[in-house]
């Protein structure tokens, strides 16, 4: 089968389509053919070596840790009814391997998609829809709320636009440059503002108005994810996710500045996910059912298995728009 291996870590360059032998399902396993593979910013970070508090994966390795596609095999002890259904599954940290033609999972982890999801729009939601829903489920957001979203042109911030004006908040979204801002204008932003243009700061300000943002949700950090911070009104929230800016920048302001404008900041990716109720697993079938009902539309850019390299350098280069997938077919 072909697959993506990575022997070294360093640039998006190490990564090397190849031939290599057909994995095999162990007890409890499965073994599928692969229609689509999430590709994550994080997948770069590791790829690259950062150390980013968590273990790097040992080389040789297969990146990847979301895949959809069909049961081909199935291991001792996995009930048999999987075999030939769609599914797709969150492959974890440690096990990847989804830049691949087959890739396996663990029978706990599968989900049967149904006929209208497609197994890029699944792979879309298993990692990237059920964050967006977990850090949703922590704003709380309502018909009160002015929201600024960084990042907003990404995977998940275009499911946080499309969810934050479900709820009736108003919009402000960040992003780079005019295609950007124009798509997440149709996602239903009630303003956008390119901070990648000058002035952008005083823009924003206007957009949220005199009184300010009561949320930022933020999957930019750096000097973007502060900008933003300092839009909110005295009380506000800052609840934070991603560092798309730079890996491991998250925005922060000092805690003098925090305390006297009564400006909460906190992390709600990670062990906040795991402690909301149900869990992960409960989050990622939330996110499917959002999906299949069709009231989160993921958006995606999609590359051939070849291009994996491509991939990366333009999600590290802030190119591409949506969640970014592989297609080994």
């Amino acid at each position: 089968m072909r697959a993506i291996r990575q022997y070294t870590f360093g640039s998006a360059d190490t990564l090397r389509l190849e031939q290599v032998e057909r994995p095999e399902p162990g007890p409890g396993e499965v073994l599928i053919r692969v229609g689509a593979a999430g590709v994550h910013l994080m997948d770069t970070a590791l790829r690259a070596g950062s150390d980013l508090g968590l273990p790097l994966p040992h080389l040789p390795m297969t990146p990847g840790r979301e895949a959809a596609g069909i049961v081909e095999t199935i291991g001792t002890g996995v009930d048999a009814s999987w075999l030939g259904r769609r599914v797709v599954a969150y492959l974890g940290h440690e096990r990847s391997g989804g830049y691949a033609e087959f890739a396996l999972a663990d029978a706990a982890a599968l989900h049967a998609l149904p006929a209208s999801l497609t197994a890029s729009d699944a792979v879309a939601m298993i990692g990237t829809g059920r964050t967006a829903l977990g850090i949703l489920d922590q704003a709380e957001l309502t018909a009160r709320d002015v929201v600024v979203v960084t990042a907003a042109a990404g995977g998940m911030g275009l499911l946080i636009v499309q969810a934050a004006r479900r709820a009736g908040a108003v919009v402000v979204a960040l992003a780079g440059g005019p295609r950007k801002v124009e798509r997440v204008l149709t996602e239903g932003a009630d303003a956008a503002v390119d901070y990648l243009a000058g002035g952008w700061e005083a823009r924003l300000a206007d957009a949220v108005g005199p009184d300010g943002a009561s949320v930022v949700l933020d999957g930019v950090g750096g000097r973007a994810g502060v900008t933003a911070m300092r839009a909110l009104a005295p009380g506000g929230r800052h609840l934070y996710f991603g560092w798309a800016s730079e890996p491991g920048t998250f925005a922060a302001l000092p805690t003098e500045e925090l305390s006297e404008r009564g400006i909460s900041s906190r992390f709600v990716a990670g062990p906040s996910l795991f402690a909301l109720p149900g869990g992960i697993r409960a989050l990622e079938e939330r996110a499917l059912d959002e999906a299949t009902a069709g009231r989160l539309r993921p958006a995606l850019t999609a590359y051939g298995l070849a291009d994996a390299a491509r991939a990366h350098r333009e999600l590290e280069s802030r190119a591409t728009i949506g969640k970014v997938v592989l297609l080994p077919g």
